[in-house]
C-alpha cells in the first residue's frame, strides 16, 4: 500500500508536524518556499505556484489530486502544527510514534475500505471519557480538519467557498456519498487549533466564521446543520446570545 502523507502550511514557516512526522510532504506558496526550506532544511517541501494557497480547500484539493495522479493508494492530510497521535490506555496516554505511523495507516485504511468508507479519521476530544468502549469506532460522526486520510477511488472534494468549515463539509459529502465515515474514537491528535499566527488563523475572525458558517447550513440545510447555541457555563441563569462557531451536525442516516 502506497500512502503519503501531507500538510499545507501558510505563513508558519517552522512546521511543527516535521518533529513530528520527518517523511511529512509540506506544500507551501513558491514565494515562502525559501523561508521553509531555511527553517526546515531537512523537510520535503514542495513549492506551489501562487494562487493556490492562501484557500485552504484549494491547497488541499490541488494535494489529493497530485498524489492520487502519483499513485498513491491513500492520502493523509494533517495540520502543520500536529506534535501526535495518542490513545488511553490503562490510564496512561500513549503515543503513536513515527515508526508506527504508517503501519497505523494502513491497518485503519483496511478497515475502513471493508466498510465501505472513501474516507476516516480520528476522535477529535482527547478526554479519556471520549472513547466509548462499546463503540470504538463511529460511522457517522463529525471527522476533523487535522487529520484526515482519503482512500483511493474518492470522489469528494473540498468545497472552496467554504475554507473555514471545509471538515464539516467533507464529512456531510462522504457520508451523502458512501453512506460512511469512519472515525476511530480511540485515537486523538494534539494540535494548536487557533491559538498561533499563520494557516487559517490569518483570515478567520468571529464575522467570517458566521458567514461560513450561515453558508454551511444553507448548503445542507437547517434540519442537518445547526448553531450551537447550548449554555455550557455551568451557570444557572440562561445566557442569550449565545454562539459558538463550530456547528451541530445532524446526519439522517442510520450508523454509529
Amino acid at each position: 500500500m502506497k500512502i503519503s502523507v501531507n500538510c499545507p502550511s501558510y505563513k508558519r514557516p517552522k512546521v511543527k508536524t516535521l518533529d513530528y512526522l520527518p517523511f511529512c510532504k509540506v506544500w507551501v506558496c513558491e514565494t515562502e518556499f525559501d523561508d521553509y526550506n531555511k527553517f526546515n532544511p531537512h523537510g520535503n517541501i514542495i513549492k506551489c505556484k501562487k494562487g493556490i494557497q492562501g484557500n485552504l480547500c484549494r491547497i488541499r484539493n490541488h494535494i489529493l489530486k497530485s498524489e492520487f495522479r502519483e499513485g498513491a493508494d491513500v492520502v493523509v492530510l494533517v495540520d502543520d502544527d500536529m506534535t501526535g497521535i495518542f490513545f488511553w490506555e490503562f490510564n496512561k496516554k500513549h503515543k503513536i510514534n513515527k515508526e508506527e505511523f504508517f503501519g497505523f495507516i494502513q491497518k485503519y485504511s483496511i478497515l475502513a475500505n471493508d466498510l465501505g468508507a472513501k474516507f476516516w479519521g480520528l476522535n477529535i476530544n482527547q478526554d479519556k471519557q471520549g472513547y466509548r468502549e462499546c463503540a470504538p469506532f463511529s460511522t457517522i460522526s463529525y471527522i476533523g480538519g487535522p487529520f484526515q486520510a482519503f482512500l483511493r477511488g474518492n470522489e469528494c472534494f473540498y468545497d472552496e467557498r467554504l475554507p473555514l468549515k471545509e471538515d464539516y463539509d467533507m464529512t456531510l459529502q462522504q457520508l451523502n456519498k458512501y453512506r460512511v465515515a469512519l472515525r476511530l474514537n480511540k485515537f486523538f491528535y494534539i494540535v494548536k487549533q487557533s491559538c498561533q499566527s499563520g494557516g487559517c488563523a490569518a483570515y478567520r475572525n468571529f464575522e467570517r466564521e458566521k458567514q461560513q458558517l450561515d453558508l454551511l447550513i444553507k448548503k445542507w440545510g437547517h434540519s442537518i446543520v445547526r448553531y450551537d447555541t447550548a449554555n455550557r457555563s455551568h451557570n444557572l441563569k440562561k445566557r442569550k446570545n449565545n454562539f459558538d462557531y463550530n456547528p451541530i451536525i445532524k446526519v439522517p442516516i442510520k450508523g454509529i
